[in-house]
């Protein structure tokens, strides 16, 4: 139930994110005197709509996002009316059609930002200073292990192979999300450092797990393979493809991800010092967004691979579905932190996307503008007559490329979300 409702709850804030996205199109144009006539949440037939001055205000059958109409956008709309001609948006200044056509991914912005100030001041971040003393629960399993190597593909750490590298221990004892490390050949294992020292004595042996499922004390015998890992003093600020030879050791692997974020104490930041965290964050978060954007083509294959029935890669990109997913998995664990600053992050990539210089985004309105503004003004400096607008019409054929290339891609990762989604469990 509490599953359910968290995709819900996700799902309803993506899509508040893209109804606020148009009505900061639709909010700037009428401040500039722009004429809109239509605002919708959805798309369809029309469920419910109100008219309020000259704009027509509604919901529609489907809630899968939102649209605004301002008369006139470009010069080959031919559905203005002649009294409507001097408001058109095309003939009002550059700056201001500028302004109107990125108010959307401003809006991205701002609620990228508000969010994670509401993060660091009011929910609260987990107190990793701590985490060496919080008991070693399961977050996720690994089917294999292997020695560290850099992917200069993925530029991350090599993913194991379950065909090729040694079946973790994790996957022997069959452990599951949850549950806690208790002990090894009866020495008791009170936190992650404790477990790391173990396992750098028991590589290649073969140990006695004891662990709890809930309340009931489980074990069993595991092979602990011996492979190549990070040492625990490398900061974790380190990139993959800075680690050396120096700062990897031997030792063994469980296989598994270790659950911080549930038993740490969270600690609140100031409001001003929130401030300084969240544009920090924001800046790590927009490197992490065009390297990500940059490996997408790389990651399709990997998608097919997923609905073909393979192992889903968790770095592979989602759906607005298995955005959805994963945050009703976090809200049904109250990782409220983790819930927000994956909506946040949503919100900064769907702003910096819809700035893309291609049609039909924003971005690609925005580029048309200001070429036409450029051109106009190299024509007159050359004593030339204005060579006049852009005609879309002859852009058509790059808009349908890029809208069916789009199209492809969120039916690939709707799919996949679908059949074979990225899960926390």
């Amino acid at each position: 139930m509490a599953y359910a409702l968290g995709i819900i709850v996700m799902a309803f804030g993506i899509l508040l994110a893209v109804c606020l996205h148009e009505a900061g199109h639709m909010g700037t144009a009428k401040a500039f005197g722009m004429k809109v006539t239509r605002y919708f949440v959805g798309f369809g037939p029309t469920i419910w709509s109100f008219r309020r001055g000259e704009t027509e205000y509604g919901v529609k059958a489907v809630p899968l996002g939102g649209f605004v109409k301002i008369v006139g956008m470009t010069p080959q709309d031919d559905d203005v009316a002649p009294e409507d001609e001097p408001r058109a948006m095309w003939r009002f200044p550059v700056w201001k059609r500028t302004i109107v056509m990125s108010a959307g991914s401003i809006t991205h912005f701002i609620l990228a930002i508000v969010t994670l100030w509401l993060v660091f001041v009011v929910v609260g971040v987990p107190d990793f200073s701590k985490s060496d003393q919080v008991s070693v629960k399961v977050a996720a399993t690994q089917q294999c292990v292997s020695d560290y190597a850099y992917d200069p593909a993925t530029k991350a750490p090599r993913v194991c192979d379950p065909a090729k590298d040694p079946k973790s221990p994790s996957a022997q004892l069959g452990l599951q999300v949850g549950d806690m490390i208790v002990a090894i050949n009866g020495t008791p294992v009170p936190n992650s450092p404790t477990l790391r020292q173990q396992l750098k004595t028991l590589a290649g042996q073969k140990v006695t797990v004891t662990y709890k499922r809930g309340s009931e004390t489980l074990s069993g015998s595991a092979d602990i393979p011996s492979v190549l890992r990070v040492k625990a003093d490398v900061g974790p600020n380190k990139k993959a493809n800075e680690v050396t030879d120096a700062d990897l050791e031997r030792a063994g692997m469980l296989g598994i991800s270790i659950d911080y974020y549930s038993d740490l104490p969270l600690v609140r930041s100031g409001p001003i010092e929130g401030i300084g965290q969240t544009f920090s964050t924001i800046g790590t978060m927009v490197e992490r967004t065009f390297e990500s954007l940059k490996l997408i083509p790389q990651k399709i294959p990997k998608l097919l691979s997923a609905i073909a029935g393979e192992k889903r890669d968790p770095e592979t990109p989602v759906s607005v579905v298995g955005a959805s997913r994963i945050g009703g998995e976090l809200f049904e664990i109250g990782d409220w932190t983790s819930m927000l600053t994956l909506f946040a992050t949503l919100n900064l990539f769907f702003g910096i996307f819809n700035l893309f210089p291609l049609l039909p985004m924003d971005g690609g309105h925005i580029a048309i503008a200001w070429f036409e503004r450029v051109r106009s003004w190299l024509a007159a400096k050359r004593g030339r007559p204005d060579p006049g607008r852009v005609d879309y019409v002859k852009l058509a054929p790059i808009t349908i490329g890029v809208i069916g290339i789009l199209g492809v891609f969120v039916l690939l990762t709707v799919t996949a979300d679908i059949i074979n989604p990225i899960t926390l469990r």
